[in-house]
């Protein structure tokens, strides 16, 4: 009777007879979580969402100094960084956070590509998780151009002149994308809408979507795992596995502060139409891969256009991906799936030496 008479038990109870405080308690205290030799790799899902929650954090703070322009958008990147007190780490770490918050995503996709945690009943959770990372990648993309620098003006004008590559519908995204025929203030303010409304609605959806599905199948233990009866032991989720989550998020936090303050974002020169492009121009890392297959393809493969025939490559491999739990039948039964195991070591490879083989092949021009 003491314990409820106090003001924080007087707001359980209040909330609980509400919203359901001792239902959400109980369902926290049921989850449980498999230990095995693999289970490592569960982790990077939560760190995934919690550098996307800084990204957020970040972003909403970015905002309230933002000019959305191409008269105004680089000089309030630029106040923001010189005169807003600890405007350039704010900038800083969503910039870093940004890039981990992808490298997280990819390995925890290819953790459970390897790891076969696709199988029924998750394929709408993989779904859900392919849909997340492609609009990772959109959020990379169309925030890199805010700052209106060389830089970001010149790799987007290309990055959009791929995307006009594609057959039939090509013209018509590429006029979607930059707001008319060239990569102007009218892109601007387009990529502006896209990244701070479109793909935050989107991205929240999906997301709900996909943690609601984790909660209600839980977390896969893998074909090996189950062959050899290691799959038995499980642990708390709480809090158990949510103590083991918030270290590593602690951990994230400290590797961004020191990026941040060691390594800063840098601004660069103010975007100019009219300049030449820098030689040597380079998309971010997670595109990386992509720009540099495009380039060692030839002018024509079997009559089309190079340029073409990668698009379209990315396009269907991209499908494939999303589409993996229906076309892994083998693992849908729950046995060895050998080639969808090389085929994802081979993508991994190909990914890793074409973006080294990006930053450390001399441009030809």
């Amino acid at each position: 009777m003491a314990g409820s008479a106090t003001p924080r038990g007087r707001l359980w109870t209040w909330l609980d007879e509400r919203i359901g405080l001792a239902d959400l308690e109980k369902l926290a205290h049921k989850k449980q979580v498999p230990v095995h030799r693999h289970s490592i790799w569960y982790y990077f899902g939560g760190m995934t969402l919690f550098l996307f929650i800084v990204q957020v954090a970040t972003g909403i703070l970015l905002l309230l100094y933002y000019r959305p322009s191409a008269e105004e958008a680089y000089e309030s990147v630029q106040f923001l960084m010189a005169e807003v007190q600890f405007g350039w780490l704010i900038r800083s770490i969503h910039a870093w956070s940004a890039n981990l918050m992808v490298f997280a995503l990819f390995v925890h996709m290819f953790s459970v590509l390897l790891l076969k945690a696709y199988r029924p009943p998750r394929e709408v959770t993989w779904f859900s998780g392919v849909g997340l990372l492609g609009l990772a990648l959109g959020f990379g993309f169309t925030g890199y151009l805010l700052p209106w620098n060389e830089l970001a003006y010149f790799a987007t004008k290309v990055g959009t002149e791929i995307t006009g590559a594609v057959p039939v519908v090509g013209a018509f995204a590429l006029r979607l994308l930059r707001g008319g025929d060239e990569v102007t203030g009218a892109t601007l303010t387009r990529f502006y809408g896209i990244h701070v409304a479109v793909l935050p609605l989107v991205a929240t959806a999906l997301l709900g979507l996909h943690l609601y599905l984790v909660q209600k199948h839980g977390m896969s233990v893998p074909p090996g795992v189950e062959r050899r009866g290691e799959g038995g032991r499980t642990m708390p989720f709480v809090p158990n596995f949510l103590l083991r989550d918030v270290i590593g998020w602690l951990s994230a936090l400290a590797v961004l502060a020191a990026l941040a303050a060691f390594l800063p974002a840098e601004l660069g020169k103010k975007a100019d139409p009219f300049a030449p492009a820098p030689i040597g121009i380079k998309p971010e890392w997670y595109f990386m891969f992509m720009f540099q297959t495009l380039k060692y393809l030839p002018g024509h493969i079997l009559g089309i256009e190079g340029e073409i025939v990668g698009v379209l490559g990315f396009g269907l491999g991209g499908v494939a991906l999303l589409l993996v739990p229906l076309l892994d039948r083998r693992a849908a039964r729950g046995q060895s799936s050998r080639l969808f195991t090389a085929a994802g070591l081979a993508l991994i490879v190909y990914m890793l030496l074409l973006t080294y083989l990006g930053y450390t092949v001399s441009p030809t021009k």
